[in-house]
């Protein structure tokens, strides 16, 4: 219970609240989907905050969904010779394959998160107008805001940590 409590994730917790609902309300405003920043944050949380993943989440995540732009030309280009099922299948194959040949000769493209965002963006992509152009610009600058917003929020947490420990400590001394 007292993990659960701690200073820190009391803290961090309220901030990450208030930054969340204000991009919520800036991307509603700007009609403009949420999805992809939040992809890139919820990935950089499971990439355990890491500041040098980023460049792997957003090029991924940006090959991800370039992938979905790929896919209706390949589909365009065979599914008349192939039939569509199997013109996405044999596109998503490769898509597959090049991740697993690729993945250590050009990590920041090939990675599982262009494999995730491609998965995101295939479900997005049955709405009606889908706008993957969008996605990949809300996915970039959004997503890059929230991996800075975070790393932010973190150091405005232990700022404020140490300086409530110093003056603690300064208090005790005093005693």
């Amino acid at each position: 219970m007292r993990k659960v409590l701690a200073r820190r994730n009391i803290l961090f917790g309220f901030l990450l609240v208030a930054f969340i609902i204000v991009f919520e309300i800036i991307l509603a405003r700007l009609k403009l989907p949420a999805w992809p920043a939040f992809m890139v944050m919820v990935s950089f949380f499971m990439a355990h905050e890491d500041p040098g993943t980023a460049p792997r989440i957003l090029i991924g995540g940006l090959a991800g969904i370039a992938c979905i732009v790929l896919l209706g030309e390949f589909d365009q280009a065979f599914d008349t010779y192939l039939g569509a099922e199997t013109s996405k299948l044999i596109f998503v194959g490769i898509f597959v394959y090049s991740i697993v040949l690729l993945k250590d000769v050009i990590p920041y493209v090939f990675n599982t998160y262009a494999f995730l965002f491609f998965l995101a963006a295939s479900i997005a992509s049955r709405a009606p107008n889908p706008e993957p152009y969008v996605w990949m610009g809300v996915e970039l600058a959004v997503g890059g805001i929230f991996i800075v917003g975070v790393i932010g929020i973190n150091r405005i947490v232990d700022t404020v940590l140490e300086q409530r420990d110093a003056v603690s400590a300064v208090r005790s001394q005093s005693d």
